[in-house]
């Protein structure tokens, strides 16, 4: 090597370590001390110096940014309110990462045109998703379900984890109005618990005057059973309630469990201009009901049956029901993770009360009760209440981290506040943009939440995004809580509206996620060679059985007279991660999604005589364009 050339690369070297050093040096005095270090804080304050961003700017990209290959730390799935659907996210990045179709059809996967999914979705068109509840295993989530309801219609809905799909939709569930109240599953996956919003006459389909209201009118609990092999959900029984609006809902934990606690309004028991009416008394009531003896009571047959449902009056059970004093409208009620208190937020007051666990039992035990009503007993205030948290205005729900640290979201003030379940004071408070509903916390409806990360779900975005016309997006907002102030890391326009979410542990899901259907040879309709793909006739109905591989279906020419019934089976015969196959049919208002390996089915009456093209509709090879055929249709003339 010439002596030239060593020069020139010695200088290089010494120039390269001498930049390394500046950048060390000048991030240690650019970044907050203790919050970045090493790489990431070299990143740190050469970022910062050279474009002038402040430095906490800086740290809040860093923590939510995921490098290309690697992948999110959680899970969270968030209700899509009206469009029926589930989303799922990654966090901390905030991408969305999937949305599944549950109560609505949804054409980009074809759900709502397989025979499957029309099945399941029965007569329903639309349906309003709002409380998500992971499956759980000793009060932690095991990753396997996710249920959701359908306040509009009365439904709930069993997603696969494995598949990120909906495998069951149950319902229109007997008897009960919009329920709302339906946000939790008990500790071990016995029940999904769904509890009326709106009070009716049952069954449904009876007429009573709406002056019979207090009479006539019921609300219902339904206790939605979970096989703990597959999943499969089931209605084994019912409670009577009485005709206020109960709103949301948890369940007992470790010595709790066994009981559930429902926030209920309108106790007024007002039908009409209930923004004035139903908020008259100073206190309405959490509802504790122990669902461990209203599960023997069914078992026992204290039940009767309406419309198929078996329904247990409460009356009929003592010591079953009990009716704690609450802020006035409480909407969220949430046990803490150790199952010691019960948290009330009541929204048209500045307090979150609450409640000890342990002294509701003692006035239970020896009757310390300060009236009834409805025949249920009320619990003593002034001996089960623990606090009043003066947390702010418009308190609506509260999560938990994993330091003794309970988070109310304050709808009016527009604000969470970071309270202490030791001293039961506020220690911090950070403003959100605007008006949050719920929120939720790494693992926080468990008995071992992680902290770290809280998710502020919005309802209004006003000027935070580019405007997109009069209808905005609604917004999150991703919190840091492992700093001692909570700090937003991030802000994410969403889809309407998420009205409740939870954050798992990606791993405790990705382990159970298969990415390829296994063949199956039994499977109704499934070909896996082209030499089996064929359009069979018998008289008017036609049965097609498609094999679909990269570039080709097979058969890609079918032939059926204008009337034919047909029944259209597609097997995706590439075991390949990630090769979808569609397949539409112009101008017949159908299209399916096939993922590898699946089969899955369509029926549709050939009332249209003419040539029409089929074609893939996902993008799955280089010949993906030549991936077509014709659908013939014979007029009867």
């Amino acid at each position: 090597m010439g002596n030239g050339n060593f020069k020139k690369i010695a200088l290089s070297l010494a120039g390269l370590l001498l930049g390394l050093i500046l950048a060390v040096v000048l991030s240690s005095q650019l970044s907050p001390k203790g919050e970045v270090s090493g790489t990431e804080g070299i990143f740190t304050g050469a970022i910062a110096s050279k474009t002038g961003v402040p430095d906490d700017i800086v740290d809040a990209a860093l923590k939510t940014y995921v490098p290309p290959g690697e992948h999110d730390e959680y899970y969270m799935f968030s209700s899509g309110g009206h469009s029926g659907h589930v989303f799922v996210y990654g966090v901390p990045s905030m991408r969305r990462i999937r949305t599944i179709p549950v109560f609505t059809p949804e054409s980009a996967v074809g759900y709502g045109w397989t025979e499957e999914s029309k099945e399941m979705l029965g007569e329903w068109r639309w349906g309003d998703a709002h409380h998500p509840g992971l499956s759980e295993t000793n009060g932690e989530y095991d990753g396997r379900w996710l249920f959701i309801n359908d306040n509009a219609n009365s439904r709930v809905a069993r997603i696969d984890l494995d598949s990120f799909t909906t495998g069951q939709i149950l319902g229109t569930v007997p008897n009960i109005y919009g329920p709302h109240g339906a946000a939790f599953v008990t500790p071990n996956s016995e029940y999904y618990m769904m509890a009326s919003r709106f009070a009716g006459p049952v069954p449904h389909g009876t007429y009573s005057p709406i002056e019979n209201f207090s009479e006539d009118y019921k609300c219902i609990l339904a206790a939605i059973a979970i096989d703990p092999e597959d999943g499969e959900m089931s209605n084994p029984w019912q409670v009577l309630l009485p005709p206020w609006s109960y709103d949301l809902s948890d369940a007992g934990k470790l010595g709790s469990d066994g009981w559930a606690f429902l926030t209920s309004y309108n106790t007024e028991e007002a039908y009409t201009l209930l923004e004035v009416n139903a908020s008259q008394r100073e206190r309405d009531y959490i509802v504790a009901v122990n669902w461990r003896m209203m599960e023997q009571a069914w078992k026992d047959g204290k039940y009767t049956v309406i419309d198929g449902a078996n329904v247990i009056d409460p009356l009929d059970v003592p010591g079953a029901i009990y009716l704690i004093p609450c802020a006035k409208s409480p909407h969220g009620v949430d046990v803490t993770p150790d199952g010691k208190y019960i948290v009330g937020n009541g929204k048209l007051a500045p307090i979150t009360t609450v409640f000890s666990f342990e002294k509701f039992m003692e006035c239970v035990e020896n009757n310390d009760f300060q009236g009834e009503e409805a025949g249920f007993p009320i619990v003593n205030y002034e001996k089960v209440r623990v606090a009043e948290v003066e947390v702010g205005l418009g308190p609506l729900h509260t999560q938990f981290d994993n330091t003794g640290h309970a988070y109310t979201t304050l709808f009016v003030e527009s604000a969470i506040a970071k309270w202490s379940l030791d001293t039961f004071e506020v220690v911090d408070k950070i403003p959100v943009h605007y008006c949050p509903g719920h929120l939720v916390a790494a693992e926080g409806d468990t008995v071992s939440p992680d902290g770290k990360y809280l998710i502020s779900l919005n309802k209004l975005a006003k000027d935070k995004f580019l405007p997109v016309g009069p209808s905005h997006p609604e917004s999150m907002q991703l919190i840091d809580l492992t700093t001692p102030k909570m700090k937003i890391l991030y802000d994410n326009p969403v889809d309407p509206e998420p009205h409740f979410a939870q954050m798992i542990k990606a791993d405790k899901i990705t382990k159970n996620v298969f990415k390829i259907y296994p063949k199956d040879e039994s499977q109704p309709g499934a070909v896996y060679t082209k030499e089996d793909a064929r359009t069979e006739k018998n008289g008017n109905q036609v049965t097609v059985y498609m094999n679909s591989f990269r570039s080709r279906y097979y058969p890609d020419i079918v032939e059926v007279d204008e009337g034919d019934e047909i029944t259209w089976y597609v097997t995706n015969t590439d075991f390949d991660e990630d090769i979808t196959h569609g397949f539409g049919i112009c101008l017949y208002d159908l299209n399916i999604e096939v993922q590898p390996g699946q089969t899955t089915s369509m029926k549709f009456v050939a009332d249209k005589p003419g040539v029409y093209p089929f074609y893939c509709t996902n993008f799955c090879s280089a010949l993906h364009q030549e991936m077509q055929g014709f659908l013939l249709v014979k007029p009867k003339s």
